[in-house]
């Protein structure tokens, strides 16, 4: 029988990643879970409007997600416990810019998006940013056949239930396929 629980957020787990923003022309960055996919190059993340991120994301109207993997769990954990008003977190990495110019993004993490923000939307203690992937950079070492890999970038997940970091489980099926059954 099921039991009430309350209003609990159970979309988790959600993706571990790091955004990268320049801020008064250094690059800084903050690790977030609360990000998402808007479109097919859309991309939405919600950040509590405290973080010093959010400034240099709104000044130059461009961030970057950089996608790590299980062997950076230990950095992208240290990199959201830290301001960088207060530490200088570049400096853990070897950073890069792309077309864009002001998306700092780290060259060890196993995929980077470059983004356009294009929206910012104001609730309560956090801000929706809103943007447009303009590129994204993945090393060869994390691809097959020209695609992205899940398996070789070994990406991990954030779930606040416990709370956890997850690491990515088995393929299960192929969409649109697997449920071809039900259609007769």
């Amino acid at each position: 029988m099921k039991k009430s629980i309350g209003a609990e957020n159970c979309l988790y787990p959600s993706p571990s990643v790091i955004v990268g923003a320049d801020i008064k022309g250094k690059a800084n960055y903050i690790t977030i879970a609360w990000i998402g996919i808007l479109g097919h190059k859309i991309i939405g993340m919600s950040m509590n409007k405290s973080h010093y991120t959010n400034q240099g994301i709104k000044e130059n109207k461009t961030f970057s997600v950089n996608i790590p993997s299980v062997k950076m769990l230990k950095e992208t954990d240290y990199i959201g416990m830290v301001s960088g008003k207060i530490s200088d977190k570049s400096k853990l990495f070897k950073n890069f810019y792309g077309s864009l110019k002001n998306a700092p993004m780290i060259d060890e993490c196993a995929i980077n998006m470059e983004c356009e923000l294009t929206q910012v939307l104001d609730i309560k203690s956090h801000e929706i940013f809103i943007g447009n992937i303009v590129e994204t950079y993945c090393d060869d070492k994390f691809m097959t056949n020209g695609k992205v890999d899940l398996v070789k970038v070994q990406p991990f997940f954030f779930s606040m239930l416990e709370p956890a970091y997850w690491s990515l489980g088995e393929r299960i099926g192929k969409p649109w396929s697997i449920g071809k059954d039900f259609l007769s």
